[in-house]
């Protein structure tokens, strides 16, 4: 009954990230440079998001803590959107919007990243993060669509967007997700070499 729209959703994702692949690739490789100085330096990567951006942020920190695909040492990542007790506090204290600001000026150093989702580029609260992050002398990584929103005035000429070429919340988080893991594939790779 459904094969038909199953198979759209298919083909449309599938174009999508043929696309954007094109568009994209410059601004991964470069994240993956930042992220490789980054951490080579002994800094660490925020992540933050809502919704299913948030569920992006904490896969990212697990397959960076944990692994990706092969076995190396953990590498520093924190999801800023797991710990319920911080997120309501600031949440009822102060606003929503402080909920990853007040973590990024607790936990965020100089040389740290902040790798910011949003799929719409919109995000009050993550863009309070970049300023924030900012503040603590951090390179955002920021993962948008729709054509970036307000995070396209918020990043600074060292900051890195990834802007998904398209307006479909769905379409773009598919594209999210694949381009979290050519961030841990490049990681990987510059430490412990390029595999077939």
């Amino acid at each position: 009954m459904f094969e038909q729209r199953i198979h759209q959703h298919f083909i449309a994702s599938a174009d999508l990230k043929y696309q954007a692949a094109e568009i994209l690739s410059t601004p991964i490789s470069q994240a993956i440079e930042a992220l490789w100085t980054a951490l080579t330096n002994g800094c660490k990567v925020l992540a933050c998001g809502n919704g299913g951006s948030a569920a992006d942020a904490q896969h990212f920190a697990a397959e960076f803590v944990g692994r990706y695909e092969r076995e190396r040492p953990e590498l520093a990542a924190l999801a800023l959107t797991t710990d319920t007790s911080i997120i309501t506090a600031i949440g009822n204290d102060y606003s929503f919007e402080q909920i990853y600001a007040k973590q990024v000026r607790a936990l965020g150093q100089a040389g740290d990243i902040l790798l910011a989702i949003t799929t719409s580029g919109n995000s009050a609260n993550v863009l309070a993060a970049i300023a924030a992050a900012h503040s603590r002398d951090m390179i955002v990584i920021g993962l948008t669509g729709k054509g970036g929103g307000k995070m396209n005035a918020a990043l600074q000429e060292t900051d890195i967007h990834i802007c998904v070429p398209h307006d479909r919340t769905a379409r773009i988080q598919e594209v999210h997700l694949l381009t979290l893991h050519c961030l841990c594939d490049g990681v990987d790779a510059m430490l412990l070499g390029e595999t077939e």
